[in-house]
């Protein structure tokens, strides 16, 4: 398995969904490593953002335009003459895909068709990685975990779209980058992350900025759905997984496919035991309050089994539960005090790759 990121020094790779919080803090691993990155996106999602606190755009080729408009999209990807594909850009919020439909499946499943067509029209590629969600499964509220053979059958336009947007790496894997002889000509994995928490998050309608807001208000924590469970984990844990899958398969074509990543069993955490451990690792005497508020339709349960990651290559989460949440604390304290948000990221990355190399 994968120990370090020095497969990544001098290496070309294209990040599309660079501004958001996850693309962010990938960029700033894949930088950190030595990669020459080019980042394609949209504005920062978010005002903050991690992009801008962390300076992540001056150290790569960040590239603004829209995963919808091919043409763009193309001519940066061209320039960019990528080794390695890590496609982020997404819609990714449950609540406004309920909203914003057409926009959601524009960006979610057009999105994943325009990238993999450079892929298919480029000769420098060679490996690709789409990453989903957890979402995308059928979800019969199990108490067991959801394996990569289960039904694909997200439910809201945000999930629906992730499994439209598999279905189409599928078949772009099927039918264009594997040889006559059933290998792969171009390795592509599909990755499908459970929930992530960490600092430079500042997302509408989801639980962790949720709580930071309330913090830095000097308000109680507003919990809609507080018996909500979730497979938790601290966004290092995904990002390095999704690096470490993109540069395995490059020297083993025959481990790409589809991969889970999702904690411990003890990172499948309710809301309302994630809100109270939140509080504790901020201090302030915050605390938080249930309010129901009658919102769409959201998966209930979900839990991910990742045998078949650990299997392959080897891996396994380093961070626990409340690790991550210390860690997501302390990065958000930085930031409302006015410290070094870029100090603080960096110094987390090297933390966790210290720990993954030593652990």
């Amino acid at each position: 398995m994968l120990s370090d990121l020095s497969f990544y020094r001098g290496k070309r790779v294209f990040v599309t969904g660079h501004t958001g919080f996850k693309g962010a803090w990938l960029c700033r691993m894949l930088t950190l490593a030595g990669a020459s990155v080019t980042g394609y996106a949209l504005e920062p999602p978010t005002d903050p953002s991690l992009f801008a606190l962390a300076g992540i755009g001056q150290d790569i080729c960040s590239v603004t335009g829209d995963i919808a408009d091919f043409d763009r999209l193309k001519s940066a990807f061209d320039a960019a003459k990528p080794e390695i594909v890590l496609h982020l850009a997404a819609q990714p919020l449950v609540r406004k895909s309920y909203a914003e439909p057409v926009l959601t499946y524009r960006t979610n499943v057009m999105g994943t068709v325009h990238l993999l067509e450079c892929v298919r029209q480029s000769d420098c590629v060679r490996s690709v990685v789409n990453i989903t969600t957890d979402k995308v499964y059928k979800n019969n509220e199990w108490c067991w975990g959801y394996r990569e053979t289960d039904a694909l059958d997200g439910f809201d336009p945000y999930s629906n779209s992730k499994s439209c947007s598999e279905l189409v790496t599928r078949c772009y894997k099927d039918c264009f980058f594997t040889g006559k002889d059933g290998r792969p000509r171009i390795p592509v994995s599909a990755v499908r992350a459970g929930n992530v928490i960490g600092g430079g998050d500042f997302a509408e309608n989801r639980i962790v900025p949720d709580c930071v807001r309330a913090a830095v208000r000097h308000e109680d924590i507003i919990v809609r759905n507080p018996d909500a469970t979730r497979p938790f984990q601290h966004v290092l844990e995904p990002l390095f997984a999704y690096l470490m899958i993109a540069a395995e398969q490059t020297v083993y074509p025959e481990r790409a496919g589809t991969y889970n990543i999702g904690p411990a069993d003890e990172g499948c955490t309710r809301i309302a035991d994630l809100t109270a451990q939140f509080a504790a690792a901020w201090g302030d005497g915050l605390r938080s309050t249930v309010q129901p508020d009658g919102g769409p339709h959201e998966a209930h349960f979900l839990k991910l089994d990742c045998a078949k990651i650990r299997d392959v290559f080897g891996w396994a989460p380093r961070w626990d539960f409340g690790t991550a949440i210390v860690k997501t604390a302390q990065w958000y304290r930085v930031w409302a005090e006015g410290g070094d948000v870029r100090a603080v990221t960096d110094r987390q990355i090297t933390e966790f790759l210290e720990e993954r190399r030593h652990g």
